[in-house]
């Protein structure tokens, strides 16, 4: 079993790691979501069903300990990962000043187009795969995705 889940955390990390730097905005603070979210998965991973993709499963865990853990700060974040309004989001990110904008901007936008951006853009994700995390059907994500996309292209261009 160990053996396993050892196999899922070097597959999934990376994937986990980037989802958990989306809602926290720190490496310092992903890392330690990240790894927690390994901590009770182990625990928890007799309770894996298997209707969703293993990543799915762990960034749902990774979204309720953050979650959590905001209640306790009583901290509440406002953000939304950034669409350029020409050009791809990849080649802007590569451009250091376009890439700090973009993640202002990010953290402008309220949830949950934030969190629909991150997965989709960084963490690669379908559409139906967002909804699973959300309880939510694919229109619903596919449709908050483009809203959150049309917030963020009108936030470049007031700037």
């Amino acid at each position: 079993m160990t053996q396993d889940f050892d196999q899922i955390y070097l597959t999934c990390y990376q994937v986990v790691y980037r989802y958990a730097l989306s809602l926290t905005g720190n490496p310092s603070d992903a890392e330690d979501v990240a790894q927690q979210t390994f901590f009770q998965a182990l625990k928890k991973i007799h309770q894996f069903r298997g209707d969703c993709a293993i990543e799915s499963w762990l960034c749902g865990i990774a979204k309720n300990y953050w979650l959590s853990l905001k209640r306790k700060q009583k901290y509440r974040s406002d953000a939304c990962v950034p669409e350029p309004a020409s050009g791809s989001l990849e080649e802007m990110l590569l451009d250091r000043e376009m890439s700090d904008r973009l993640f202002k901007l990010l953290h402008q936008l309220e949830e949950p187009y934030r969190e629909v951006i991150w997965l989709r853009v960084f963490g690669e994700r379908s559409f139906g795969e967002i909804a699973g995390l959300f309880g939510k059907t694919e229109s619903w994500a596919r449709v908050t995705y483009h809203r959150a996309r049309c917030r963020l292209q009108e936030r470049m261009k007031s700037e």
